[in-house]
């Protein structure tokens, strides 16, 4: 692929914040976005952003008591666009945007910070009812097709979740500490996951053919000098995935499947065959971490990312439709 072929990440806005941002979600069917985060006071703030003529229009601004870490529309309707949070003393709350003064619901999930949320049943995808997973200190991903939730640890285990049995069906060590895990699709039978550590790795598991002793085939990549924050999968084509550095980077991986997906072992037991990963684009955006980031569900190669240096960027990456 020539330069001229390949994607490239253009800043389309960027904008600086008054507080630490942690995390940011599009609202789906809008060009609106949500930020999270906190104040130097110590409360929480969400702040509802929109896109207008190039420039980022501020909506609302919301002040809680408890810095908030993470949010999901996952489990929400397009209806009433609900945005689920997670904050430092470990409570989950739903608010309405539009009328945020109380939460629409409320619950102590954990003792200390929910790092992380998902959620799914929502948005007209998938089927059965809306559900919300957290975790604190640690990391999660979620597939509604199998009703299985991934955790990954600080140890490097990656553990998988049976909600059906209330069973662990897999565990796995990456030798490194989890910083992020997501499937490639919430609402299909399990088929690619992608475990992101510190050091710099990615790992990507192909889901589809479970070994009874090896589990399932994975590939690594070494992405970054730094720790690997997030991995998030192209909405409109889950082959393509971003990962964020600690260095500030981004990175725009293409992942390809091998000739045949899975082969028998000596035993004639079916074994999954990992595929390759390939850079297509990487570009430096800040000289801090970038703490979240978020693929538009509704236009493809937009994306919104926050880091460290208290900046928010909408970026728009080009050419994904001839990949």
């Amino acid at each position: 692929m020539s330069a001229f072929e390949k994607p490239q990440i253009i800043v389309h806005i960027q904008k600086g914040l008054n507080y630490t941002v942690f995390d940011c979600k599009w609202v789906p069917c809008s060009a609106k976005f949500v930020t999270m985060g906190n104040f130097a006071r110590g409360t929480g703030v969400i702040q509802l952003y929109e896109i207008q003529h190039g420039d980022l229009k501020l909506l609302r601004e919301i002040e809680k008591a408890k810095p908030i870490k993470c949010g999901t529309f996952g489990a929400t309707s397009l209806q009433q666009r609900y945005l689920a949070t997670g904050d430092f003393a470990g409570n989950l709350h739903v608010w309405n945007l539009e009328a945020p003064e109380n939460p629409v619901y409320s619950v102590k999930g954990h003792k200390e910070i929910i790092n992380t949320i998902d959620g799914v049943g929502g948005l007209g995808i998938g089927e059965g009812a809306p559900e919300i997973v957290t975790g604190s200190r640690d990391g999660n991903a979620y597939n509604q097709e199998e009703r299985v939730v991934c955790a990954g640890y600080d140890n490097g285990d990656i553990k998988l979740f049976d909600l059906r049995s209330m069973s662990l069906r897999w565990e796995t060590n990456i030798k490194n500490g989890v910083c992020s895990l997501e499937f490639d699709r919430k609402d299909i039978s399990m088929n690619k996951l992608v475990a992101t550590s510190l050091e710099g790795k990615f790992h990507v598991f192909d889901m589809r053919t479970q070994h009874p002793t090896k589990g399932f085939a994975s590939v690594s990549e070494k992405a970054h000098k730094s720790t690997v924050w997030q991995v998030r999968h192209l909405p409109q084509n889950r082959e393509l995935f971003l990962t964020a550095g600690g260095a500030g980077g981004l990175h725009l991986w293409k992942y390809e499947y091998p000739v045949q997906r899975s082969k028998k072992d000596s035993e004639g037991v079916e074994m999954g065959v990992a595929g390759s990963v390939s850079l297509l684009q990487n570009v430096t955006l800040s000289t801090q971490p970038i703490s979240s980031l978020d693929w538009s569900p509704d236009k493809r190669g937009l994306c919104v990312c926050s880091s460290f240096d208290q900046m928010v960027r909408v970026l728009i990456i080009t050419k994904l439709h001839k990949i």
